[in-house]
Order: C-alpha cells, then structure tokens, then sequence
C-alpha cells in the first residue's frame, strides 16, 4: 500500500531529524551551534513531520481504520497515537518562542530532549503495530489503496532544510533510551492504551489465538 510505504520513509527521515535536534540542543547549551537553526527545525516538525507526515495519518488512515475497519476510535492504538500528536504539539508550543533564543533558555534542552524521545517511541510504535496491522486488515475489508498527496512548497522547504540540519548536527547513539518493537514497548500501553489484541481484535481473532502462538 504506497500511502504506507510512504509514512514508513517519512519515519526514517524523522527519526534522524529528532536525532539531529538533541545534537543541536546540547550544543546550544555549550553555546555553539547556530541559534536561527531553531526555527528551522521548528519548521521541520511543524510543517514536514506535523502538518504532512501526521496529517496524512489522521486524515486518510485513521479515518479509513475506523470506517473501512470498524476500529475504534475513542480507545486503544489510534485513541493512544492521536495523544501522542497532540501531547508532542504541546511541547512544541512550549519550544517554539525559546528554541532560537540566544543566549539559550534554560528549559530549551529539557524540553528539546523530552519531544524527541517521544517522538521516537511513537515512530517505534507505528512502526511495529500501527502499519503492520494496516497492511493486513485494511485489504481484508476491501481497501487495497488509500490517497496520498504530495508536498506543498513551504512542507517541500522543511523538509529540504532537515536534510541538511541532519549534516550540520549529526545525531548521536542514545544508550539510556530503551526502545523496542510492539505494544508493550510503548509508553501508552497499560496506561491508557490495553494494545492492540483487546482493541481490535474481533471474535474470529481470539478463537485463532491458539494458532497464532503455535505458528509464532
């Protein structure tokens, strides 16, 4: 499914993003790197990673899951994914009048740090449930496509200015965040979010429980 494909390379090039925007906040803290960079990478989040990337997901897919799929909305996987859009766009209201400042805030790196590491377990989570699971159950009800579109020149922009953000501060290997595929790995799950088995499973579903173990 090409929308699909598509939000998995967008991942990719968030993923790294983030990475770069740790690298930028520590040095900002030292007093090096670039102070106007902030707004860049503003942009990037806002425009490429919010405003592209996680409209698409809301727009098209989650839509197309709760109408298509007959997936709940109010609770589990997309109830939990919608969360994260919004506690992340919070924390980027909070950045985006200090994120260039300079001298830098004080709060900037700790709150640069907290949005990526979010941002990550989110990607992580998507990555290993939310699309997988797209890619089986949306063409057992019939959707074998869903639309896309391409990106306008102020997205196309933030995206080009994160590439290159990406090679002026490269990011660095995280070893105190733990990161790992499926629900229990999020941070959603128990808290507000019971997983995916008790939210979408149907009837058929858990009658081939048994199957599912023995295969796996």
């Amino acid at each position: 499914m090409e929308l699909i494909d598509q939000l998995r390379a967008e991942h990719d090039l968030i993923e790294q993003v983030a990475g770069a925007f740790r690298t930028f906040a520590r040095q900002r803290t030292r007093g090096e790197g670039d102070a106007a960079d902030g707004a860049r990478f503003m942009a990037f989040f806002r425009l490429y990673a919010g405003r592209f990337h996680h409209g698409r997901e809301e727009d098209t897919l989650f839509v197309s899951l709760q109408r298509d799929a007959e997936i709940p909305g109010d609770r589990g996987p997309i109830a939990a994914l919608l969360g994260d859009h919004q506690r992340m766009g919070g924390i980027l209201d909070r950045l985006e009048p200090i994120v260039g400042s300079d001298p830098v805030a004080p709060e900037a790196e700790a709150l640069t740090l907290d949005y990526t590491e979010q941002l990550w377990h989110h990607i992580d989570a998507e990555n290993s449930v939310l699309l997988p699971e797209c890619e089986h159950r949306l063409p057992r009800h019939g959707v074998r496509e869903l639309p896309s579109r391409d990106l306008d020149a102020d997205e196309a922009a933030a995206c080009d200015d994160g590439r290159a953000l990406l090679e002026r501060y490269p990011p660095v290997h995280e070893p105190a965040i733990l990161r790992g595929d499926g629900c229990v790995m999020c941070p959603a799950f128990v808290d507000n979010c019971e997983g995916l088995e008790r939210a979408w499973w149907n009837e058929h579903e858990w009658d081939e429980l048994d199957d599912h173990l023995a295969s796996g």
